[in-house]
């Protein structure tokens, strides 16, 4: 059985689309980051993608001199972003599917295409010292898979679990792999379209260790700002697992 504190890591990608949309300086992403930790985050999580639509390389670098919590770094296996990883060091790589086209990452890691390359990256990020994490959906070869390539963590894509509204089979599914992925000894981690009204089912799956939520909160936080917006979620999150105010904080260290 796992800890009973779950970690939240906030997705801050958002904040960076909205200043992106003017080519601006604000809002900042890296101040949302410390505005995230002060309010309870345990972590910080920034994809940078190819195409550089929302956080840029500046952003990298200065999220990881200025994070007092963990610095999760999602990225697709290239040669340029195993280079970046390398240099700025984060906490964690999440390895994850980027197509240009895609409003967001619509579907987990193919783990089973091009396994010996996906081996050799990961293999590359642990010679650097960094802890490895896919970004897979819930399904039992890809976390079979994920534990034969060498990774440390899972992240469970929860898409479907949104769409569908908490759909039984899509929850099932989810409880399934994460039970696997333990059970392999893997670190289980999940996110992707969890809110505050969806996040609870997934939250109780006593395997799964962290979420990475970032759009719903930067959204909530439009209304009510953004220290509230994690406050919510810490409090939905720590409802279903049946946890007090006075265990949070009990994050990932280096």
């Amino acid at each position: 059985m796992r800890a009973t504190h779950q970690r939240l890591y906030i997705n801050v990608d958002h904040v960076a689309t909205l200043r992106q949309a003017r080519r601006t300086d604000e809002p900042d992403p890296v101040a949302a980051a410390t505005l995230c930790e002060d309010a309870g985050a345990d972590g910080i999580t920034a994809h940078l993608r190819e195409d550089r639509r929302h956080i840029q390389d500046d952003d990298i670098t200065r999220l990881a001199g200025t994070v007092r919590t963990v610095l999760n770094l999602e990225m697709a296996l290239t040669d340029e972003m195993l280079a970046i990883a390398e240099r700025v060091h984060p906490f964690q790589v999440t390895l994850v599917p980027e197509r240009r086209q895609e409003v967001t990452t619509e579907g987990g890691l193919d783990v089973a295409h091009d396994p010996e390359r996906l081996a050799a990256g990961i293999a590359r990020l642990k010679r650097a010292g960094l802890r490895t994490s896919l970004f897979i959906d819930p399904a039992r070869e890809a976390v079979e898979r994920s534990r034969d390539l060498g990774a440390d963590a899972i992240e469970l894509h929860t898409g479907r679990y949104a769409t569908t509204g908490g759909g039984r089979e899509a929850l099932a599914a989810l409880r399934e792999a994460a039970a696997l992925g333990a059970a392999l000894g893997l670190a289980v981690h999940a996110g992707h379209g969890l809110t505050v009204r969806n996040v609870a089912p997934v939250a109780a799956i006593p395997e799964i260790e962290e979420l990475n939520i970032g759009h719903s909160i930067v959204s909530r936080a439009v209304f009510v700002g953004l220290a509230a917006a994690v406050r919510e979620m810490r409090a939905a999150m720590d409802a279903a697992r049946g946890v007090g105010a006075a265990s949070a904080g009990q994050g990932a260290t280096r």
